[in-house]
């Protein structure tokens, strides 16, 4: 899941269920997250990652699989995990289905999670540490080059 914020506590009780029972957790956070991941018995298998730099970006993408990465039910939309996006405003998801798109998102989570130059990692006690700098992987420098490189195609 990508994301600006995680707030909702009913919506993070899930997502703790859902790690209890085994299942893997990938969260890209962009601001405010109160889930803890890594609390042994709890978040074990959630990681959380925030990346920062140059651009803002807004996008939401929600990907659910069982089994193989890339495969499941993928969502693009407007809503963060927040009470006041889900209990007090009007949101939209909408299904991606294509399998071009689906990979295009797929890649675009791989990269975001695979950055060592403007990721954060948040760690169990809530603090947020920066992921050693390699510099192999900008995130942002690398989704700029694709997109120019799809404009000039």
């Amino acid at each position: 899941m990508k994301m600006n914020s995680l707030v909702d506590a009913a919506m993070i009780d899930l997502l703790y269920e859902a790690s209890a029972a085994g299942v893997k957790v990938d969260l890209v956070i962009r601001g405010i997250c109160r889930l803890r991941p890594g609390v042994p018995g709890l978040s074990d298998n959630i990681r959380v990652r925030s990346v920062i730099g140059r651009y803002l970006e807004h996008s939401r993408v929600y990907h659910f699989a069982h089994g193989r990465v890339g495969e499941g039910a993928w969502y693009i939309g407007s809503a963060d995990l927040m009470p006041r996006n889900l209990d007090r405003r009007v949101e939209a998801l909408t299904p991606v289905e294509d399998p071009e798109l689906t990979a295009r998102l797929a890649a675009q989570l791989d990269v975001l999670m695979a950055d060592d130059s403007l990721a954060w990692e948040l760690g169990s006690d809530g603090r947020w540490s920066h992921v050693p700098v390699v510099g192999t992987l900008d995130t942002h420098q690398h989704l700029q080059a694709e997109a120019l490189g799809r404009r000039r195609r």
